[in-house]
């Protein structure tokens, strides 16, 4: 089994409440408080755990919050090497609203981070790189990193024979795109996001499919993924393009689906499953996460119970 290392440079100390309606300029009185650690690489590697998987986690800490974070990832046995970031980790905050079903979710943006903290982290991370390794670039950048560090990242593990999946969004998602050519092994995107490389609507499979395979031939990835919300997810190789959707499901939460996702594709490739299942499982791992509420993550019960009804087609 391929070893697995998750980048976490910008993680968050996840706290979740539900309150029965949110109204402004009154005390709301939230009940099922829940406080977890967060972050797309920490929840990549909190959901590889959830599946019988194990990984590591890089992640940036800093403050009284990261101290929390470390406490947190220790009770999960997540495995992790901890880097000394600027400042305080960040807060996110969802709140459900149980009447009306809806969730505000908030995140903040994170701390500034000084450009040499960028570059020391960068050294850090080339220690740790492993021949045949998967390395998950997942999450937004802290302000002050540069938004080509997952390419520099994706140079590194290049150099060292290990395969990169990105999922990350706006200038870094930019940057990968314009510089990252032939770097990535797997890129997600999701809906909005690959609305806007595209440059246009993207309404049916077949359009995002065409979109996914444009993106693959011009070796911007191995594999390219678009992540559509309930109608599930197309993946795509210069040669190959297919469907997933997991069986509709009632939605509690979306916090931490889309990296749910990403860990049951990683877990799946670690394990030398083939594309196509591990599609399946990153679907069926996502749509458990929606099912689970606050920011918690995919339980493997359940992701079990999906993956028989999960389906599949070409497109």
């Amino acid at each position: 089994m391929r070893k697995i290392l998750t980048i976490s440079l910008n993680p968050a100390l996840d706290s979740a409440a539900d309150v029965a309606v949110v109204t402004p300029d009154v005390k709301l009185r939230c009940v099922n408080p829940t406080l977890e650690p967060g972050g797309g690489g920490v929840n990549v590697s909190r959901a590889i755990k959830l599946l019988g998987g194990e990984s590591a986690a890089f992640v940036a800490l800093g403050g009284a919050t990261g101290n929390m974070m470390s406490e947190l990832l220790a009770e999960e046995n997540v495995h992790f090497t901890r880097f000394d970031g600027p400042v305080m980790t960040r807060q996110s905050f969802a709140i459900s609203e149980t009447e009306t079903g809806k969730q505000y979710r908030f995140g903040q943006p994170g701390p500034v981070w000084p450009a040499q903290d960028a570059a020391r982290a960068l050294g850090e991370i080339r220690k740790l790189l492993e021949k045949d390794m998967l390395v998950v670039a997942s999450g937004s950048l802290p302000p002050g990193v540069a938004d080509d560090f997952y390419v520099k990242l994706g140079l590194m593990i290049a150099d060292a024979g290990a395969l990169m999946v990105v999922d990350t969004s706006g200038d870094a998602q930019q940057a990968i795109m314009a510089d990252g050519k032939g770097l990535v092994h797997v890129l997600r995107m999701d809906r909005h996001e690959s609305e806007i490389l595209a440059g246009r609507p993207l309404t049916t499979l077949k359009s995002a499919a065409d979109f996914a395979q444009d993106v693959a031939k011009k070796e911007h990835a191995k594999l390219v993924i678009l992540a559509r919300g309930a109608e599930g997810s197309v993946f795509a190789t210069e040669d190959m393009r297919f469907h997933w959707v997991a069986p509709k499901v009632q939605v509690i939460s979306k916090v931490g689906a889309g990296d749910s996702f990403v860990a049951g594709l990683t877990y799946g490739l670690a394990q030398d499953m083939s594309l196509q299942d591990a599609g399946r499982l990153a679907t069926a791992a996502a749509a458990a996460a929606v099912q689970s509420p606050g920011s918690q993550l995919c339980k493997k019960p359940m992701v079990d119970a999906l993956l028989e009804n999960t389906e599949y087609a070409e497109i």
